[in-house]
């Protein structure tokens, strides 16, 4: 499934709201966290396998988020990502999550990852595999 958008369906919950019911930014983040590692797993990039085999970690070094509207408890929402670019040591990938019922977009992430081997914490080269992930640019 190269250069391929990757969405995932999500219904707010209780616990995903503050006391007024609406979104807290932290459930955004766990959405976006989900269709990341889903839409990394469906292009080919098993981060269990990397992480058990090779000691090779992805870490987050950049979170840009831009909220545009609140979701509130019972909307359906879909998050969609897609692998922005591939950089010698990190990767970008770029989402945006909307409510299903009006396509209303609530909010849009840039995430920058760097790859790691642990226990030193050393950073390293993306695989060169990775470059061909990246979606086609818009017009």
């Amino acid at each position: 499934m190269k250069n391929a958008q990757y969405s995932t369906h999500y219904q707010v919950m209780y616990y995903d709201t503050d006391c007024n019911g609406v979104v807290h930014n932290l459930a955004y983040l766990r959405w976006v966290e989900e269709c990341r590692t889903k839409m990394a797993l469906a292009i080919g990039i098993d981060f269990l396998t990397m992480a058990k085999e090779d000691q090779l970690f992805t870490v987050v070094v950049r979170h840009e988020v831009d909220y545009h509207s609140p979701a509130v408890m019972g909307d359906e929402v879909q998050t969609s990502g897609i692998v922005e670019s591939v950089e010698k040591s990190s990767i970008w990938f770029r989402f945006e999550v909307r409510r299903v019922s009006d396509s209303k977009k609530l909010i849009s992430v840039r995430q920058r990852l760097a790859l790691v081997r642990m226990p030193q914490g050393r950073p390293c080269r993306i695989p060169a595999s990775w470059f061909d992930l990246v979606a086609p640019q818009e017009d």
